[in-house]
């Protein structure tokens, strides 16, 4: 099990990752993509990316918009498995040219 980060371990690596934030124990994001069809593209591509790091976010789509939330239940809060899936759908929202609301 990942060790669950302190809030100045999580403070800091948010710092690195512009659109993403903390609600409670969860990690928080909303992506616009530039239309439905690239917004189910960003939420197929880190499908991929979360089965290669067996940790999966909470998704919401709204048509164009999705809404990701990152914890890791078992550790009951935010671990380095959160931060890391964090930047890979960042770079996964970048490949689509999706843009952090």
């Amino acid at each position: 099990m990942s060790r669950l980060l302190t809030d100045d371990e999580t403070a800091r690596q948010l710092a690195d990752l512009p659109g993403w934030s903390r609600d409670a124990d969860s990690l928080v994001a909303s992506i616009e993509a530039p239309d439905f069809p690239a917004a189910i593209t960003l939420v197929d591509a880190v499908a991929g990316e979360a089965e290669r790091l067996n940790h999966h976010p909470d998704i919401d789509i709204r048509w164009r918009t999705t809404h990701w939330r990152l914890s890791t239940h078992d550790a009951g809060g935010i671990t380095q498995l959160d931060i890391e899936l964090a930047h890979r759908i960042a770079e996964c929202a970048d490949a689509v040219g999706a843009r952090f609301r």
